[in-house]
């Protein structure tokens, strides 16, 4: 595939353009995502950014790079091209979602929100930290950023489970579940972290009945904000099926002042930052996939199954 002209756009494009290496033969520009035209994407060969600006369209462009791991904001309940090419930027985001997380549950088991308290009120409590070890974990979603994140909690002393579509066996997951499973995979899981894409069997699937079926777990949700129904969270934890949330994606971001999860203190809210792509994986991400592209490499890793919407 030859790609000449490139927009690049997104939070970060001008340190993108700043870190701008050069390569020949490429026409590029760096442009904030509410000054992309009609007249830019009829222009380009290849768009890159974390999502569709108001002026995208599929009718010139040939490729599009996603700058983050998810891309339900291009293809999900959208229109898409078939012979346009959808990849996405993999990188370091497993280990750092197993460490968002792992902060989140060691800060509970060492009773950190107590301790911040008593030194408020000067007020000498000691209370034993819990262990890690021997806590059992469902993660929800097996590829490579759950894979990740059950390594680390494995090496920890974690009791790890997956959930996946067809429950096939991963790397270290003591067990994995198929999604018809869903109910057995949570029940007795003192930790439920969600690290799906966004597609539409995973829209809305955290709701009454699956919360249901959680025995006052942790929920920590690192996937996407529509996968949870936000009333449905709520009834859970005012039931006691549920103990704690954490909360780094939302249906609307940014998270708007109205709604009661700002209030609760059994939720931890956090604005979209348990894995930030850096200017340094998304530049090289999408050059190392340019130079793929351009001597004729078919096999993808980044590539987006479009039937699957991941």
């Amino acid at each position: 595939m030859q790609i000449d002209n490139i927009i690049i756009t997104g939070r970060m494009y001008r340190e993108l353009e700043a870190a701008w290496p050069g390569v020949e033969g490429k026409q590029v520009r760096f442009l904030a995502e509410s000054e992309v035209s009609e007249a830019d994407m009829a222009w380009a060969d290849a768009f890159v950014g974390f999502k569709p600006v108001p002026a995208f369209h599929l009718e010139s462009v040939r490729w599009v790079h996603a700058l983050g791991a998810g891309v339900d904001a291009f293809v999900y309940r959208k229109p898409w091209k078939p012979d346009v090419l959808l990849t996405r930027t993999t990188g370091s985001f497993g280990q750092k979602i197993g460490e968002y997380c792992l902060s989140h549950m060691l800060a509970e088991l060492q009773h950190h929100e107590a301790f911040a308290r008593n030194r408020s009120d000067r007020s000498w409590n000691p209370i034993p930290p819990l262990p890690l070890s021997g806590s059992r974990v469902t993660v929800m979603g097996t590829g490579s950023v759950g894979q990740e994140l059950a390594r680390m909690l494995q090496a920890l002393g974690v009791e790890v489970s997956g959930v996946s579509m067809r429950g096939e066996r991963k790397p270290h997951m003591d067990h994995v579940y198929p999604m018809s499973h869903i109910g057995d995979a949570v029940s007795a899981a003192d930790w439920v972290i969600n690290t799906l894409p966004l597609t539409s069997q995973t829209d809305k699937l955290f709701g009454p009945a699956l919360f249901a079926r959680m025995n006052g777990a942790g929920f920590i949700n690192v996937g996407r904000g529509p996968s949870v129904d936000q009333a449905a969270l709520l009834e859970a934890l005012d039931q006691g099926h549920l103990r704690l949330a954490v909360l780094d994606v939302f249906e609307e971001e940014p998270l708007p002042d109205a709604p009661p999860l700002w209030k609760r203190k059994d939720v931890r809210v956090t604005p979209h930052v348990a894995a930030v792509t850096s200017v340094e994986e998304a530049l090289g991400g999408f050059l190392d996939t340019l130079r793929k592209l351009e001597a004729g490499e078919r096999e993808l890793a980044n590539r987006v199954d479009l039937v699957r919407g991941y």
